[in-house]
């Protein structure tokens, strides 16, 4: 069964509305074994799924003992990132995966779906009503 969602609305400018590609992704916290749900832009461009730093304490992770620090490079230039060592468990509508992850270094970002491990494990379309698919 495919799991759909509307691309948000974030604004206009001279050519036009301006549509990102988003997805709630419920994650696994160990902290207190609750599901924890995010909003991520779908990003078919972004390597990792990586999320605000803040979201660390939320899901129980230290990035201090549970990470290794390394680089990341995008739009923006370069970025320092927290890879955690252990997967952690998403959702996507009834679709489970345990899955790699990251946490900036800042908490003045969006919260990225990437490829590596989650994305690229769906059959996934950008429909041209403002739409994203992900089928198993």
């Amino acid at each position: 069964m495919a799991v759909k969602f509307s691309f948000e609305k974030a604004g206009k400018n001279l050519f036009g509305n301006i549509f990102r590609p988003v997805a709630k992704v419920s994650l696994q916290s160990s902290k207190n074994n609750a599901w924890i749900d995010v909003w991520m832009i779908v990003d078919t461009g972004a390597d990792f799924t990586i999320l605000p730093r803040y979201l660390a304490d939320n899901l129980g992770i230290s990035i201090e003992k549970e990470c290794v620090k390394d680089t990341t490079f995008g739009v923006g230039g370069e970025e320092i990132i927290y890879l955690c060592k252990q997967k952690v468990e998403a959702r996507i509508g009834s679709f489970k995966r345990n899955i790699p992850l990251a946490f900036f270094d800042s908490n003045e970002v969006p919260a990225l779906l990437g490829r590596l491990g989650f994305l690229e494990t769906f059959n996934t379309e950008f429909l041209k009503t403002h739409v994203v698919v992900f089928k198993d």
